[in-house]
């Protein structure tokens, strides 16, 4: 309830413009962490997160973010068979063309996170109930309210995209396995492995790039849970970690997610700000390592 009633006033304090996107980032740090920050001088990956996202230029990172612009990107860099096959963009909730997407596919917004649909039956989808709620993701103000200025600048619109078949995996789970590559300064480092999903716990494992297990740096929770059984070393993790390290060239940190279903790699997401950069789920020690393996640009503002 507490949770809640935070967000709500968050919310509103950005909406009446009382509240910066630093500050907003501030508070989610404090309640997320129990510790003031240190944005301006900082020390482990969560406050150079947020370092990098208010006092370096961003601009790259938006249509990097932005989950329809970056498939372009993906295409000219070479990688246009690591694209999930799309069916659909549209910016208005009511220009959805249903009698064009397939029975199955996967709908969300291109500037949002947990904001999934997945449709296993088309006919059984409820279509109004579907257009309305993408229709209040539209009008969220996401980035603002959750201290990422960087997503507040991405278009926003609603994609429908093939639904991947998560039976087909290198290891059962009962929802996609999905291969986070934290790199740093462009080179691959770990593998925040997330499997059976459901809604927003998962089992969670961390690995090095020889998929080596690293349960010492890591924090379990009712909502990241340690597998009962580890996954195993994907068959494609040399070619992910090479798509890893060619997207992620330049950028001092920046986490590429990637599938992979039939022995063939997809592509998820790019995220330079996870978890808004209020991770709690690392221990102080992996924080710190990291913090230490990201170079900050000399062009801060």
């Amino acid at each position: 309830m507490l949770k809640v009633l935070l967000t709500a006033l968050v919310r509103r304090l950005c909406r009446l413009h009382l509240l910066t996107p630093v500050g907003v980032a501030r508070l989610k740090y404090v309640w997320k962490l129990h510790r003031w920050p240190h944005f301006r001088h900082p020390r482990d990956l969560n406050e150079k997160i947020n370092y990098l996202k208010f006092y370096t230029d961003t601009s790259a990172w938006v249509p990097l973010t932005d989950k329809y612009a970056v498939r372009q990107i993906i295409a000219d860099k070479g990688l246009a068979d690591i694209l999930v096959t799309l069916y659909g963009r549209w910016t208005a909730a009511d220009a959805i063309d249903w009698d064009s997407l397939p029975q199955r596919f996967v709908m969300k917004c291109n500037n949002g996170s947990g904001d999934i649909i997945l449709c296993n039956d088309k006919d059984t989808l409820d279509r109004q109930l579907t257009a309305d709620y993408f229709r209040r993701m539209l009008q969220r103000r996401f980035g603002t309210e959750s201290g990422e200025p960087h997503y507040a600048a991405i278009p926003p619109c609603i994609i429908a995209e093939e639904l991947l078949d998560a039976s087909k995996q290198a290891s059962p789970s009962s929802s996609l396995i999905d291969y986070k590559i934290w790199c740093f300064n462009g080179k691959p480092a770990y593998i925040y492995c997330c499997a059976n999903r459901h809604h927003y716990h998962a089992e969670v494992a961390l690995f090095d790039t020889d998929w080596q297990f690293l349960p010492q740096y890591m924090i379990f929770t009712d909502h990241y849970r340690r597998p009962a059984t580890l996954p195993s070393r994907p068959h494609t993790l040399e070619r992910m970690l090479d798509i890893a390290a060619r997207l992620a060239e330049g950028f001092p940190q920046v986490r590429v997610d990637l599938y992979e279903v039939d022995r063939r790699v997809y592509f998820g997401e790019m995220t330079f700000t996870s978890q808004g950069g209020y991770m709690d789920y690392f221990t102080p020690d992996f924080l710190r390592l990291t913090g230490d393996m990201t170079t900050l640009p000399d062009n801060a503002s």
